[in-house]
């Protein structure tokens, strides 16, 4: 275990925050049920945004943290996305 270990809470509230400022909406609005095509319309460009925001802010933390271009078709939720950085970054 990361003796640096981010908190699956805290990821959350980095991807709300991202999104938030990517899709100009309110932070508190993002559930982690919601898919971030159908329920939050974003499109691609922001979602490759998403993936920048993440990649700086947890790799901060985490060195040498990314997100891998073939696991991004899996990441279609808001969970999806919290677990996968929750996974990757404390490994």
């Amino acid at each position: 275990m990361a003796a640096n270990k981010i908190e699956r809470d805290e990821i959350l509230r980095i991807v709300r925050d991202s999104l938030s400022d990517i899709l100009e909406i309110e932070p508190d609005t993002i559930s982690e049920g919601q898919s971030f095509v159908d329920d939050l319309d974003a499109d691609s460009l922001a979602l490759i945004e998403l993936v920048e925001a993440l990649e700086e802010q947890v790799g901060e933390r985490a060195a040498d943290f990314r997100i891998e271009d073939e696991d991004l078709e899996d990441l279609k939720t808001v969970r999806d996305a919290v677990d996968y950085v929750f996974e990757n970054a404390n490994d």
